[in-house]
């Protein structure tokens, strides 16, 4: 077994076929294919259970497969510190709550951006459970999740603080009318979203009984359902007021042991911190509330 098995193994379990995988590694499946069932015979287990749509792990595959993920990132780290002469330089790969996003990251990655030509940012985003997930598979460098987060394997620091608020269609002027509608749904990112557990803590709090919820991929699209009066949701109060001040929505304010919640950055503890995520971590250190609009 070689690092080269290794991180053939883990593209595999990443895109759940020999031949993305290939792609991915410019090389060809036969070579893939044939790594693999070497490696599997050099360890004496089946890694992968082969179908028609591809591959999945096998619970053999499942144990090693963090360990794969700690190989390649070691090979990266040691060759991004031999680069690294203390110049900000090379990729940044982060991800981020599609909120935050929208709400608070605007100004910093443009301050970055301006501050370090040479590093290429890269942020894509997903719910907390995601992201939580891809800093701790190597994937990610860095993450802006949803708090409370406890994993030993994770450093992390609070950059912001938000206020929630139940977001309704217009007609709905307070909590109590919610209890009259019947079928209420709830619109809200995927599972995983940490915004979607308490959402559905505070209606279950108030008694207000939800169908099975509408999931979408988009802030967007979510605040769009709920202008139109398909059903409801929680967000922060900052990514929302534009449309509550054009009238599209009606925002309702919590009690603070439900409304607040904390916006943390995420590391993995064994990680390399390079220049470049040296520099953004001075630069995302912790922000005041955003102001509130009314």
């Amino acid at each position: 077994m070689d690092i080269s098995d290794m991180r053939m193994f883990e593209a595999v379990s990443r895109h759940g076929s020999m031949n993305r995988a290939a792609q991915e590694l410019h090389t060809v499946q036969s070579n893939v294919t044939a790594r693999i069932r070497g490696l599997e015979e050099e360890l004496g287990v089946t890694l992968f259970q082969r179908h028609a749509r591809g591959v999945s792990m096998t619970p053999a595959g499942q144990r090693i497969l963090p360990f794969a993920g700690r190989l390649t990132k070691l090979l990266a780290d040691a060759r991004a510190a031999a680069q690294d002469d203390g110049a900000p330089n090379g990729a940044l790969v982060l991800g981020s709550l599609e909120t935050t996003t929208a709400l608070r990251l605007s100004p910093m990655l443009t301050s970055f951006a301006k501050a370090y030509p040479q590093v290429r940012l890269v942020v894509s985003t997903g719910t907390t459970r995601k992201l939580l997930d891809e800093v701790l598979a190597y994937r990610l460098e860095g993450a802006f999740v949803a708090g409370p987060v406890s994993h030993p394997d994770l450093h992390q620091q609070v950059v912001f603080e938000e206020e929630l608020v139940l977001v309704t269609a217009p007609a709905i002027r307070t909590l109590d009318a919610l209890t009259a509608v019947s079928d209420l749904k709830t619109i809200v990112f995927q599972i995983g979203c940490s915004y979607r557990q308490r959402l559905e803590a505070v209606l279950a709090d108030k008694g207000i009984a939800t169908a099975k919820p509408l999931e979408f991929g988009s802030l967007d699209a979510i605040v769009s359902c709920v202008s139109a009066g398909v059903g409801v949701t929680l967000l922060p109060k900052g990514v929302v007021t534009g449309a509550w001040q054009e009238g599209r929505i009606s925002i309702h304010e919590l009690a603070p042991d439900q409304a607040q919640v904390q916006t943390l950055f995420v590391r993995r503890t064994d990680a390399y911190v390079s220049s470049a995520m040296s520099a953004f971590l001075d630069l995302a250190g912790p922000k005041p509330p955003a102001a509130a609009s009314s």
